[in-house]
């Protein structure tokens, strides 16, 4: 028997990723991404060019299989390997990102009746017009004492699966009623793949209120008497665990992407999480950062803790035999563009480009030359809201103690620093429900683009950082859960610890923590705390006002 290899398929928010990965040592062959025609649609629907709402993020299910069809064979045309030697597939995807299909699988929006109707199109991940469904939601399991809302930290996301489809409920019980199933979109691109409908553990465990089952048909009754057999009418309540095999790759898909019929395709997963293993970490205790536009915090655990704040605790959401907890920072890198984007006077372009340097490049050469509270500037890392631990969505960025002498690179540096504020506090709620984090794991684009970011994050949280090896860690994950899938017969391996062991590394370099450095950020990061408790808890309602104020005025003007 040859060489065998492995494909991760990674459905991101803006364009798709093909990996190919060899399976006897994890050689990373060949790559390609496609970005996705109609992209994120936040403005107006394609076609009939309907206009959308505030806060609402689509996209078109279409995109998924038109790029799928260009990046497998341009992986294998790279590579050189036949797909007869491909004995399995893995596929992650954003969550939840939803969508109504009808019995046989045919998104609603592909349907001419509902073309011009936003609900029946895919809900990204961001899409958070669902606030109000989201509060309801949260709002009658605290009435009832829904023994599952303290596994999610006290709050639901309006982000998350049932807000999604409580309100394609309320406002087009038309798409709900036609709707056979809502299903995320992860599940959807494996039933396309292989026919059969098996949903993934981590995209129900973690964005549907799943548990080794859902909530009752009596509280969803309580949100409202249509929706109380959303459950049996809508979805599936037999979830499946990462690396068992949905089914093989049918016949018409493997001939137009160039790979065997049968090939054995993985339940599908959420991109942060698969992304676990990949960084080598198959045990409790370690925390993996995702860290990219946002962060987010993976860590497993031996037994079930309600941590206020988090995102969840899902039975094998993340690994085999462990809770995996997850939580998350909505904007990281997003804030660092932001600031260099708007807020960078044009003297520090010219001084980066006279350096050959981008901006991003230059304000860490200038911020790591400044001492740890030498610029008495401090910020709040809120510019997309908070997702943990305050789980609000309203609150807003702030920065703190500039003077008419503050610098570019100080208020650059300050940022950076805030955004490792936050993954500190998270970290210190994990310690203080009763999950010590012991090491700090990295992956991403951030890690390799700024070591001074990830200096500061081994600095303020005081541990040492490790980071993965592969610039394509959440796609190597996939293709690794898509080996355990394969199983040892077909020449994968028979559990996701045995595919680490062969498939994931590390790199040399690590971060560690300067203790000197670590002292001075105790004291920043309680001044932090304060800001954090101020306007986050509850106790000055400023952020929330201002952004009532300005809702009111641009609803003047419309």
């Amino acid at each position: 028997m040859g060489r065998k290899y492995v494909l991760g398929l990674d459905f991101g928010t803006e364009s798709a990723r093909a990996l190919l990965v060899a399976v006897d040592n994890g050689e990373e062959v060949s790559t390609a991404v496609e970005p996705y025609p109609d992209g994120v649609i936040d403005v107006e629907l394609p076609g009939s060019g309907r206009k959308l709402e505030p806060d609402w993020a689509l996209q078109n299910p279409r995109d998924y299989l038109s790029v799928l069809e260009k990046i497998i064979p341009r992986v294998l045309a790279a590579s050189g390997v036949s797909g007869d030697d491909v004995i399995g597939i893995g596929s992650d995807f954003t969550s939840c990102t939803m969508l109504p299909i009808d019995k046989n699988g045919t998104p609603l929006c592909m349907k001419p009746e509902f073309a011009d109707n936003p609900h029946a199109w895919v809900k990204l991940w961001k899409h958070h017009a669902a606030q109000p469904e989201a509060d309801l939601i949260n709002e009658m399991a605290r009435k009832r004492r829904e023994p599952w809302l303290s596994r999610y930290g006290g709050k639901i996301s309006s982000e998350w699966f049932f807000p999604k489809a409580l309100q394609i409920l309320k406002e087009a019980p038309e798409v709900y009623a036609v709707a056979d199933r809502l299903i995320e979109g992860g599940d959807w691109i494996v039933l396309q793949l292989c026919g059969v409908e098996k949903r993934n553990a981590c995209a129900a465990g973690y964005k549907a209120i799943w548990d080794e089952r859902y909530p009752s048909p009596a509280y969803f009754r309580a949100l409202d008497r249509r929706f109380e057999n959303v459950v049996s009418e809508k979805l599936r309540d037999d979830i499946y665990p990462a690396g068992v095999k949905a089914g093989g790759l049918l016949p018409e898909i493997a001939a137009k992407v160039g790979l065997r019929p049968g090939t054995a395709v993985a339940v599908g997963g959420v991109d942060a999480h698969v992304a676990v293993p990949a960084a080598t970490v198959t045990g409790a205790g370690k925390m993996v950062m995702i860290m990219g536009t946002s962060v987010c915090h993976m860590v497993c655990g031996k037994e079930k803790k309600p941590i206020k704040g988090i995102c969840g605790v899902v039975k094998e959401g993340i690994l085999p035999g462990y809770y995996g907890f997850e939580a998350g920072q909505t904007a990281v890198g997003d804030i660092f563009a932001w600031f260099v984007e708007h807020c960078v006077p044009p003297y520090v372009v010219e001084k980066a480009a006279a350096q050959g340097k981008d901006v991003h490049a230059y304000l860490s050469q200038e911020a790591a030359k400044l001492r740890v509270g030498e610029s008495g500037v401090l910020a709040l890392d809120w510019w997309n809201g908070n997702r943990s631990v305050l789980v609000d969505a309203d609150l807003t960025g702030l920065l703190v103690g500039m003077t008419l002498t503050t610098t570019p690179a100080e208020m650059y540096r300050a940022i950076l620093e805030s955004t490792a504020f936050g993954t500190y506090k998270i970290i210190k709620t994990f310690d203080q429900g009763g999950i010590a984090i012991t090491k700090l794991y990295a992956c991403g684009g951030l890690p390799a683009k700024n070591p001074l970011l990830m200096q500061i994050f081994a600095d303020v949280t005081n541990r040492e950082i490790f980071v993965s090896a592969s610039d394509q860690t959440v796609a190597l994950g996939s293709a690794m859960w898509g080996a355990v899938a394969a199983g040892e017969a077909a020449g994968g391996y028979k559990n996701i610890t045995a595919a680490a062991q062969h498939m994931a590394r590390l790199k040399e370099q690590s971060f560690k923590p300067d203790r000197a450095n670590h002292r001075m950020y105790e004291k920043l990061f309680a001044e932090y705390e304060r800001l954090h408790d101020l306007f986050g808890r509850g106790k000055d309602r400023l952020m929330k006002n201002l952004k009532a104020i300005k809702l009111s005025v641009r609803g003047m003007g419309a």
